[in-house]
C-alpha cells in the first residue's frame, strides 16, 4: 500500500513539474491530488489538511520566489518529513518491549537482536510473558536460530524471573525484554507494565504496533504512552495490504518517534527508521544511507576478501555466487534498487522481478557446477553447459547468459586492475570508453 502512496505522491508531482504554467489553479489541484494520495493511505483527516495547508502556502509563496518547479518538490519532501517526527538511534541498554496480541512483538525482539548483533553488540533476550504459555518457547527459538541467549523461567511471576537473571544480564549491551500482550488495552495490562517499569527502570520502553490496526493506532500509543511513557515505536507488517499511513501518522501526532520499521516474515527484514530516506523512497529519491545500512550486514571480512580479489582481477563464479549471497541477504532486488536516488522511480517493478528471478536462477546453474568449472568457467564446453542446464532445471540460453554476464564482469574488473590513486583516474576512463559491455548493460 505504501508502494501505491508513493506512486499517487510521484504522479502528481510529475503533472505540476511538468505543468506549461504555474498558478493558483494548478497548485490547487496539486494540493487536492496529494490529500486524495494520503487519504487513500489511511492517514488522519485533520493531519492531511494541516500538511496541505502548508504545502500550499509555502508553494504560493516560494514559487514567486523561486520559479524552479523543482522547488515543489522540495516543499512536499520537507512537509512530509515534519509530521513523521525525527529520527532515533539507540546505542546500549535495557529495552522492554510492549504490545498486543497480533503485534508481531515476539518475532520482532528476534530481529531486533539479529540487527544490533550485525553491529557488533552483545545481546540477550529475557522473557517475561508469563499469561501466554507458548512464548517463552517461541521467544527462545527464535534467539536460537541466530545464537542469541535467551533467559526463560517456569516461574509465572515476570519480576521473580527477572531478579533471577539480573546479574547475569549485566553482561550484556542490550537487554530485550519480551512482556506480556493482551487483545486490548487493559487495566491488569497497564498495572503490570507499569510495575515491570518501576523495578525494572528499562532506559527504552518500546511499543511494537502492526501497520494494519490504522488511525486506532494512536489511542493505542496514547494509553502506553500515559502509564509507562514509551520511548520509541516499532510499525511491523509493512509488507501487507495494510495502508499504513494511520499507524505512521498516529506516531507523529502522538509524539513518540519511530525506531523501526517491520519490512517482511524474515530475520533480516528490519530497517531502521530515517523519516528523511523513507520520504525519499517514497518520491523516487532514493535513500543512500539505508543502503549502507544494509551494506554493513555484509561481514566484514568477507567483504574485505571479496575486494582483494576484484582489485586483483581473480574473479571467479564462486565469487560471483558470493556477491549474489550477499545482494539477497540484503533484501529484496526491487527493495535494495529503490534506495538508489533517481533509479527506483526509473525501473519498473516487472523488470525487477525478472531481475529477481534471474538471480534464483544463476544460483541454482552455480550448484549444478563442479568445483572446478566454478573457479575455472572456461571449461564449460558445449557438452557441459548441457549437463549443468538439465541438473538446474534450467535453458541452455540462461546457463549462456549467466557465462556471459561472468565475463562481462570479470573484463570490466581487468580494467580495473592495478589501478590506484587519482593519478590513474584518466586511464581509467580511457579504458572505459574502449568497454561497450558498460553502455549496452540493460535490464531484460
Amino acid at each position: 500500500m505504501l508502494d501505491k502512496l508513493g506512486e499517487s505522491l510521484k504522479s502528481a508531482l510529475k503533472k505540476v513539474v511538468g505543468s506549461i504554467f504555474l498558478d493558483e489553479t494548478i497548485i490547487n489541484e496539486f494540493v487536492q491530488d496529494i490529500q486524495r494520495a494520503l487519504l487513500q493511505a489511511d492517514v488522519n483527516v485533520k493531519l492531511v489538511f494541516e500538511l496541505t495547508a502548508k504545502i500550499k502556502e509555502r508553494a504560493l509563496k516560494e514559487l514567486k520566489e523561486n520559479a524552479k518547479r523543482e522547488q515543489i518538490i522540495k516543499i512536499v519532501y520537507e512537509e512530509l518529513v515534519n509530521i513523521l517526527g525525527t529520527k532515533k538511534e539507540l546505542n546500549k541498554g535495557v529495552l522492554m518491549t510492549l504490545g498486543l496480541y497480533g503485534s508481531g512483538k515476539t518475532t520482532t525482539i528476534a530481529k531486533l537482536a539479529n540487527y544490533y548483533i550485525k553491529r557488533g553488540k552483545k545481546v540477550a533476550a529475557l522473557g517475561l510473558d508469563v499469561h501466554r504459555p507458548a512464548a517463552p518457547i517461541q521467544l527462545k527459538q527464535l534467539c536460537e536460530k541466530i545464537n542469541v541467549p535467551c533467559f526463560i523461567s517456569d516461574e509465572r511471576d515476570p519480576l521473580k524471573i527477572y531478579n533471577k537473571f539480573k546479574n547475569e544480564l549485566k553482561k550484556y549491551d542490550f537487554v530485550i525484554i519480551d512482556t506480556a500482550g493482551r487483545s486490548s488495552v487493559s487495566k491488569d495490562l497497564i498495572e503490570e507494565l507499569e510495575t515491570l517499569n518501576k523495578e525494572l527502570k528499562p532506559q527504552e520502553r518500546v511499543l511494537v504496533i502492526s501497520a494494519d490496526i490504522g488511525q486506532t493506532a494512536q489511542k493505542q500509543i496514547e494509553a502506553f504512552q500515559k502509564s509507562v511513557a514509551i520511548t520509541g515505536i516499532i510499525v511491523t507488517k509493512l509488507d501487507g495490504t495494510a495502508k499504513a499511513g494511520g499507524a505512521l501518522t498516529a506516531c507523529s501526532i502522538s509524539k513518540a518517534p519511530i525506531l523501526f520499521l517491520g519490512t517482511g516474515e524474515k530475520i533480516n527484514d528490519l530497517e531502521i527508521f530515517n523519516p528523511t530516506g523513507f520520504v525519499g523512497r517514497l518520491l523516487g529519491m532514493g535513500d543512500l544511507e539505508a543502503l549502507l545500512e544494509k551494506a554493513r550486514e555484509i561481514p566484514e571480512e568477507k567483504a574485505r576478501d571479496l575486494s582483494q580479489k576484484l582489485m586483483s582481477g581473480e574473479f571467479t563464479l564462486t565469487d560471483l555466487m558470493e556477491q549474489i549471497e550477499a545482494i539477497k541477504n540484503m533484501g529484496p532486488l526491487s527493495k535494495i534498487i529503490e534506495l538508489i536516488p533517481g533509479l527506483g522511480s526509473e525501473i519498473p517493478k516487472d523488470v525487477l522481478n525478472v531481475q529477481e528471478d534471474k538471480l534464483k536462477k544463476w544460483k541454482y546453474i552455480m550448484q549444478s557446477m563442479t568445483k572446478k568449472e566454478l573457479q575455472d568457467p572456461e571449461i564449460l564446453t558445449k557438452t557441459r553447459i548441457e549437463r549443468v542446464a538439465k541438473g538446474s532445471g534450467t535453458t541452455i540460453e540462461e546457463v549462456r547468459d549467466l557465462i556471459k554476464h561472468y565475463k562481462q564482469s570479470k573484463k570490466l574488473l581487468g580494467l580495473m586492475k592495478g589501478v590506484g590513486g587519482e593519478q590513474d583516474i584518466n586511464k581509467l576512463m580511457k579504458k572505459f570508453k574502449g568497454f561497450k559491455g558498460i553502455n549496452n548493460f540493460k535490464f531484460k
